[in-house]
């Protein structure tokens, strides 16, 4: 039954439905009725689905990082180099390095072979090894014991920010496609790139025993712009990795 023109209706909040559901005064007189409406009301609230929050980013986005692959450790040949976001590595402490998640993310890594769990900060950018999505500090692989085998089948994932995380989405992201010794094959190789791709650079890294020059392209905003373009590499047989450079 509708309610009649010019008729009063009653209006009850409900966070259950979404809306103010309204009814006819005439309908609502007996109180059982009251009564009944307001067991159902509680019971699609309990049944509704509860959202999970994650750290954000910035108000109204969330990390939702999560990712299994091979994960590796640097030692001695970097202890007391700066690391990609100027601190200087030791690698007796509980940090790690990443191509892409923001700097100060701390992650749960989690060893799938023995089920070994640890924490550690993002403070450096890598792995540069095709199929290794983590580069652990020795205290971290010490903690998941893979420091023997060298590397290990890991989960990764986001679980939260250290003071000093950025905190946005967007950055300035690359692509890196070649790290050489010589310098002078490195800068051949930005010449050829320069001449079909914008923004083409050589970057230099060194550790205590080798110095790489690395070529990088590109200056995008977020990720999914620079493995955009990652994908247009592909026609010229070029594959890289997509850094995150702040």
């Amino acid at each position: 039954m509708g309610i009649a023109e010019g008729g009063k209706a009653s209006c009850l909040p409900s966070r259950a439905f979404g809306f103010w559901p309204c009814f006819p005064l005439p309908a609502l007189r007996s109180s059982r009725l009251i009564f009944v409406f307001w067991v159902l009301l509680l019971l699609l609230a309990a049944c509704a689905p509860k959202k999970i929050t994650y750290p954000p980013y910035e108000p109204g986005k969330e990390i939702r990082y999560r990712e299994t692959g091979i994960a590796s450790w640097y030692g001695e040949d970097f202890h007391g180099r700066k690391t990609a976001n100027g601190e200087t590595y030791d690698m007796h402490a509980m940090t790690a390095a990443h191509r892409t998640l923001p700097f100060n993310t701390r992650v749960r890594v989690t060893n799938l072979d023995n089920g070994r769990k640890t924490e550690l900060r993002i403070n450096d950018r890598g792995p540069f090894v095709p199929g290794r999505i983590i580069d652990l500090s020795r205290s971290g692989a010490k903690e998941l014991e893979m420091l023997g085998p060298g590397t290990a089948k890991v989960l990764v994932e986001a679980v939260g920010f250290a003071p000093g995380a950025a905190l946005s989405l967007e950055g300035t992201y690359s692509i890196q496609l070649g790290a050489f010794l010589e310098r002078d094959n490195a800068y051949r190789f930005r010449e050829d790139l320069a001449k079909r791709h914008p923004h083409v650079r050589v970057v230099l890294w060194e550790t205590h025993t080798k110095r790489f020059y690395r070529v990088r392209l590109g200056a995008f905003r977020t990720e999914e712009q620079a493995r955009r373009y990652q994908e247009n590499l592909r026609k010229e047989s070029l594959s890289g990795f997509v850094v995150r450079e702040d």
